[in-house]
């Protein structure tokens, strides 16, 4: 078994490792199928041979050719680590600064196989969502932020290591970029081929930026996204007896079963893949797991009778769970649901993103790879299907909603009844959850904030999920019954947290707060660092899926109707504004949630340490990690984000934004027009 010094040493050379192949006790990535030419195979080759010294070329040449073949992309499975891969505590890392080091044990935990969905492949989470394309650049990397001086950074082009480069201490260490096309040559296909030349990769959002947590991120995005649906389509806070159903139980979506629990409701998710259901219903997330449809439609009529908080995992296709719904309440008149969504990984839907209800899992992976152009039509087909049914529960008094995985733009591709009459080009027959739950929360500057612990110790987690609690509780005391709705679903959330063992991988928390929150409760954390209560650093974060973070206009920004939910210079802005105002690492990416060339999206890490630089650049960097979103959201004529940002300005004097005056009598228009 290898140390974290061997794998922090560069390229292992001389020897070379064994090649021991995939290993069998591991999931594993659908085989990708880029359709390459005989020349593009070459360059293939050619580029992941250019990592090595020539004497070694003749020994990897054919390895390489056989997993291109094979798998559809060269993995360089000979240099993946025996070490077992988690966050271990910072001072392990072999390092000349503990920025560095922060940044190792964040990449770590993303590849550890209790969190990642194909750890071999590089994939952390969302079938494709890429750490590194290959495991040479995993150990370059580690060698390169081992011997990181605070007077470099290092650059990272789609999951290929640039170099150190000098730089300056207040500079970040990281500057990571993924999938950075041309705009026009940003399509599925091309990116089959850039990903399979080793030239782009797809870092979803916390993949590629090294900034995952686990399931746990988006379990309370998806809680607070399942009370918000009651409270609005529901007209109660109160969930008990109500009845959830989606599907997908991946690095992403298993946090719906758990959510669902702690909201209080009865959650039944379907999963084709017995893989994942397993993983759940052994970390506890599932509370039940069956294949039998029979036995599911009793369980969720057990459980609606007698309001009992319920997680149950369906080992079947949605497709086929939705018609059974539908059958039930065409038979019965019960109408067994009444909230829907989906989590496929519809952003990619052809390669392992979602299976069609004709074929059984065996019989779609053996297809899409023996025949991808009738698996595309069967993938259709099942959509069509898929959205039949959930617009007849839907016209019985379902509520159904997108949950900005690009259910409904594949569903509208593949001709289904999805249409909006009279609706605008980010809009559908179902509302994204964007434009009609979170949305609003996010205008109010509320948001996914998390931190991570590097001591890896659950006790100093214990005390900052304390002191972020008590930081809420004080500022929760003066503001209005809105924003207090908001922020008393974070303080319930973070006093059961620990009890709810969300903890998967790195000692990390995560909860939604405003600007206010997110600066008090880094300065408080920072201060307990220093005064010893917390043992070591902590990174502080965010999801890509914020405030400010996103533009994607089937999502993040699809309720922007001034004509700019298309445009990126939100999330650009965010990206270059946080590198330079003080964070430890900052990344920019091409997709990310509704898929390849749908989506603009960046984030960022910043170590605290218990300094008075780390205290400024955390007060500086999280105030404008906000405001740049609620003032792009304000222009767009948000009235939640006019409120707010007028609020922020109040508060600080340095802030200055442009206001909107919007149109008041829309018969100047018409007058103007019609002259």
């Amino acid at each position: 078994m290898s140390s974290l010094k061997e794998i922090c040493s560069g390229l292992p050379l001389d020897p070379l490792p064994p090649n021991r192949g995939r290993d069998p006790n591991v999931p594993h990535a659908p085989i990708r199928t880029p359709n390459l030419t005989a020349e593009e195979e070459r360059l293939a080759l050619r580029n992941a041979l250019r990592y090595f010294p020539p004497c070694h070329h003749a020994t990897l040449a054919p390895e390489f050719a056989q997993e291109l073949r094979q798998y559809g992309h060269i993995y360089m499975y000979r240099f993946c680590p025996t070490l077992h891969m988690r966050a271990y505590p910072i001072d392990q890392y072999p390092c000349r600064t503990r920025q560095a080091a922060s940044i190792m044990l964040m990449i770590m935990n993303n590849l550890d196989p209790a969190v990642a969905q194909f750890p071999q492949e590089l994939v952390t989470y969302g079938g494709n969502g890429q750490v590194f394309s290959n495991w040479a650049q995993f150990c370059l990397v580690m060698h390169y932020l081992s011997e990181m001086t605070e007077e470099q950074t290092l650059v990272m082009y789609s999951g290929h290591p640039m170099g150190l480069f000098p730089s300056l201490p207040s500079s970040p260490r990281a500057i990571i970029t993924n999938g950075m096309v041309i705009p026009n040559y940003s399509s599925r296909n091309q990116y089959e081929k850039m990903f399979a030349l080793g030239v782009s990769m797809y870092g979803q959002m916390t993949a590629g930026s090294y900034c995952y947590i686990g399931p746990q991120g988006i379990v309370h995005g998806t809680m607070l996204t399942v009370l918000n649906a009651g409270r609005r389509y529901l007209g109660s806070d109160d969930m008990s007896g109500r009845v959830f159903v989606t599907s997908g139980l991946g690095g992403m979506s298993g946090a719906q079963a758990k959510a669902a629990v702690i909201a209080g409701c009865i959650g039944v998710i379907a999963e084709v893949d017995e893989a994942p259901l397993r993983k759940r219903h052994e970390q506890g997330w599932l509370m039940e797991v069956t294949s039998s449809m029979d036995h599911c439609i009793k369980r969720i009529r057990e459980a609606k009778s007698s309001k009992t908080p319920l997680s149950m995992g369906f080992h079947g296709n949605i497709v086929d769970l939705w018609e059974r719904l539908l059958l039930e309440y065409e038979r019965t008149g019960e109408l067994l649901v009444d909230l829907g969504s989906d989590q496929t990984s519809l952003h990619n839907p052809y390669n392992g993103g979602y299976y069609p209800a004709q074929l059984s899992f065996r019989q779609a992976n053996q297809l899409m790879m023996t025949d991808p152009k009738r698996f595309i039509t069967m993938v259709q087909e099942s959509l069509r299907r898929h959205v039949k049914a959930i617009n007849n529960l839907s016209e019985a008094g379902m509520f159904f909603w997108d949950y900005g995985n690009a259910f409904l733009l594949e569903a509208q591709r593949a001709g289904a009844e999805v249409e909006k009459v009279g609706g605008g080009a980010t809009e559908f027959r179902y509302p994204s959850y964007v434009q009609h739950i979170m949305g609003d929360i996010f205008s109010l500057g509320f948001g996914p904030f998390r931190w991570v612990c590097t001591s890896g110790d659950p006790q100093d987690l214990s005390v900052t999920d304390n002191i972020a609690a008590t930081v809420l509780e004080e500022i929760s005391a003066n503001v209005t019954d809105r924003i207090k709705q908001q922020y008393n679903d974070n303080i319930r959330w973070i006093r059961e947290a620990g009890k709810h063992n969300m903890v998967v991988g790195s000692q990390a928390r995560i909860l939604y707060s405003d600007q206010k929150g997110r600066v008090c409760i880094a300065l408080a954390i920072n201060q307990a660092i220093a005064d010893g209560r917390v043992l070591a650093p902590v990174v502080i974060s965010r999801d890509h899926h914020d405030v400010s973070g996103t533009d994607s206009p089937f999502r993040e920004t699809s309720n922007v109707y001034d004509g700019s939910a298309f445009c990126a210079d939100m999330a650009v802005q965010n990206f270059v504004g946080d590198a330079f105002r003080g964070a430890t690492w900052v990344s920019l990416h091409n997709g990310g949630g509704v898929g390849w060339g749908e989506v603009m999206n960046g984030g960022f890490g910043l170590l605290l340490d218990g300094s008075e630089e780390a205290a400024k650049r955390a007060r500086l960097m999280l105030n404008w990690d906000v405001s740049n979103g609620v003032a792009r959201r304000c222009w767009s004529g948000n009235t939640n984000a006019y409120d707010t940002i007028q609020a922020t300005m109040q508060e600080n004097e340095q802030l200055r934004v442009t206001m909107p005056f919007p149109v008041q009598d829309e018969q100047v228009l018409d007058r103007a027009l019609q002259g």
